[in-house]
This record gives C-alpha cells, sequence and structure tokens, in this order.
C-alpha cells in the first residue's frame, strides 16, 4: 500500500517532468477575472475576446435538465460542430457570476465537454462558442431548480 507522503512525491515528479517536456496543461491555470465577474453573456463574451453580438446556432448544443432537483449540482453539456472554435462557454443569467466554465478549444481536442454548476434560481442557461475569428454562437435553454444551490 502506497502512502499519502509517496503519492504526493510521486505527483508532483510527474508534474515536474510534464512542466519540462511542455505537456503540463498551461490553459489549466489562466483565470479570466473580468470574464468570471460578468454579469451578462455579452460582457462575458466580450471580456474572452469574442466580437459583435452573439447569434443563436443549431452548430452549438447545450445538454441541460429541465427541471433541476438541486440547483447545488446542475449537469450541463456544451459540443459543437462548428469549424474553427476556439472557446466552449457555459453561462447561468440570474447566478452572481454568469460564466460558469470555459474550456480551450484546440484542434486536437473535441469540442466536447461536461460539467456541473451551481444555481441559485431558475435561469436560462447558455452554451456559447466562440470561433477563431472572434464570433461567439450560441444555444439556450431553461432551467427550472426546485432547490436553490448558491445559499438559498
Amino acid at each position: 500500500m502506497q502512502t499519502r507522503r509517496q503519492t504526493l512525491k510521486q505527483s508532483a515528479a510527474v508534474a515536474g517532468l510534464l512542466a519540462g517536456t511542455g505537456l503540463f496543461p498551461q490553459y489549466a491555470l489562466a483565470f479570466n477575472k473580468a470574464a468570471f465577474d460578468a454579469k451578462s453573456l455579452n460582457d462575458a463574451i466580450q471580456a474572452l475576446g469574442g466580437a459583435g453580438a452573439p447569434a443563436e446556432s443549431g452548430s452549438v448544443s447545450l445538454t441541460a435538465p429541465d427541471i433541476a432537483e438541486n440547483g447545488a449540482v446542475v449537469p450541463l453539456a456544451v459540443a459543437s460542430t462548428l469549424p474553427g472554435v476556439k472557446q466552449l462557454l457555459l453561462l447561468v443569467e440570474k447566478n452572481p457570476n454568469a460564466l460558469v466554465a470555459v474550456f480551450n478549444v484546440t484542434p486536437e481536442v473535441d469540442p466536447s465537454f461536461a460539467t456541473r454548476a451551481k444555481m441559485g434560481e431558475s435561469s436560462d442557461v447558455y452554451a456559447v462558442a466562440i470561433t477563431n475569428d472572434g464570433k461567439a454562437h450560441y444555444a439556450k435553454k431553461e432551467v427550472k431548480v426546485t432547490l436553490g444551490g448558491c445559499g438559498g
């Protein structure tokens, strides 16, 4: 059986090797405070380099429940079939901070991600794809929350 100390030492060694070879996920360290502090869809998109007004698109898909029994853990998924997608976003309109997640996409990455989010109340949820040319495309769905997850 491996001890906690041995596991931590091995994890640090692997992280050091990955960083030394350039394979460490650099994007995981990036944090855009302005985007996460944004109170609206447009503000978050602009903070992430999107240009112009977002357009609704059938090439962006959002998977979310119609009714979330517990707002503390709402499963959400975003995917896109658009060419040249550089970022996928998940936003909850009525949350104190609208932006829930940002996924950076490269040509080697399939533009399809899933996560869980907190929702304090029923709200529209947006899945947004920002392409390399700065255009934003979105899908929207209303999610009704029966038990709030943001302290409510």
